[in-house]
C-alpha cells in the first residue's frame, strides 16, 4: 500500500466517522427539541385543566332540531307542474 492510498482510505474513513458523528449530534437536537415541545404542551393542558376547574360548569347549549312534519293521509304535495312552474321563477331551470 504506497502512502498515497492511505492517506485516502484515511481521508474516507475520517468523512464516514464525522457524517457518523454529525447524525448522532443532529438525533440529540432532535431529540431535545421534540422533548421541549412535549414539555410546553403538558404545561399547557395542566394549565387549562386548572383553569376549567376554577370555573363554574356551564350549562349546555340546548339545540332545537326542526323535524320535518309527517303528512297527513289526505294532505297531498302541490302538482308537479306548479312545482316546475315555481323553480322556473326561482331561478333554476329544469
Amino acid at each position: 500500500m504506497t502512502k498515497e492510498d492511505r492517506n485516502r482510505a484515511d481521508a474516507r474513513f475520517n468523512r464516514v466517522a464525522q457524517a457518523a458523528n454529525e447524525a448522532k449530534t443532529g438525533k440529540t437536537e432532535r431529540d431535545t427539541a421534540a422533548k421541549a415541545i412535549l414539555d410546553n404542551m403538558a404545561k399547557l393542558k395542566a394549565l387549562r385543566l386548572a383553569r376549567e376547574a376554577a370555573e363554574p360548569p356551564q350549562p349546555a347549549a340546548t339545540v332545537k332540531k326542526t323535524r320535518a312534519r309527517p303528512k297527513k293521509s289526505g294532505e297531498k304535495g302541490p302538482a308537479l307542474s306548479d312545482w316546475l312552474a315555481g323553480q322556473q321563477s326561482g331561478g333554476r331551470r329544469t
